[in-house]
């Protein structure tokens, strides 16, 4: 049996950028009985906060085992049931001259691959600290338009080649529909899982993983490559389905 059942965020608990669907709390609420769970992805702790933390009505004890890793694992967070709060176990940041070094080369990147003249719903370039990422329509674009912006992913594709030749002394990978993520070489979703199981004292057969990018190239992949059993889902209806069928048999 399955000690830890952990999911990428978007696409797979929830909307991208949208809040968790009250079935999946639920879901995930009575998976907390059962298993260790860790969410992993690309955004940020505030994203977390705002999108899977602010509808996911668990109590504090059954928060203990909810692992947090914001920004593809190069951030951890845990609940500290005395503070009633989550605290940063770690965090791979960058240095002021790393992120000045990326942003100048996704700066590039996308006037070369001809796409810096999209029309924007919010910033283009974030900085998350451990993690920059590049939202081709800007962080707040609708579900509708990041969709029928790169339907087979070949513009997002095209700018992770320039940009990934640009700074090959970084990480570059394909994120969520329009994103690209760039972290420190060999940190990623594979990183951020072998760091939870040196934590928790478990191994690769203790864990089951579900995301909607798992294939090679997308940025779940990693976790796939490094041999824990994975589960590839389209939509957050496809993850309710498995947690059903799971708990069932529990």
């Amino acid at each position: 049996m399955k000690k830890l059942i952990a999911f990428d965020l978007d696409g797979t608990l929830a909307e991208s950028k949208s809040p968790l669907p009250d079935r999946m709390s639920e879901l995930l609420n009575e998976l907390l009985d059962h298993f260790q769970v860790c969410v992993i992805s690309g955004g940020k702790f505030g994203q977390f906060e705002k999108q899977l933390l602010g509808n996911l009505k668990a109590e504090p004890a059954k928060l203990e085992r909810l692992h947090l890793m914001p920004t593809c694992g190069t951030r951890y967070f845990t609940f500290n049931l005395v503070k009633n709060d989550w605290e940063q176990v770690y965090a791979e940041d960058f240095t002021e001259a790393e992120k000045a070094e990326i942003i100048t080369a996704l700066t590039e990147g996308v006037k070369r691959a001809g796409f810096d003249k999209e029309k924007l719903w919010g910033e283009q370039i974030e900085d998350r600290g451990s993690q920059i990422t590049f939202s081709a329509l800007g962080q707040e674009a609708p579900i509708d338009a990041k969709e029928e912006w790169d339907p087979d992913n070949t513009k997002k594709l095209k700018v992770r080649g320039i940009v990934a030749e640009m700074i090959p002394q970084f990480e570059v990978r394909a994120g969520g529909s329009t994103s690209i993520d760039i972290t420190k070489l060999g940190i990623d979703k594979a990183y951020g899982m072998t760091k939870l199981m040196d934590i928790l004292q478990i191994g690769k057969d203790d864990i089951l993983f579900m995301g909607d990018r798992l294939q090679e190239g997308g940025n779940d992949y990693p976790v796939k490559a490094m041999g824990i059993d994975s589960l590839e889902v389209s939509h957050w209806q496809d993850t309710a389905r498995s947690l059903q069928a799971i708990l069932h048999v529990l």
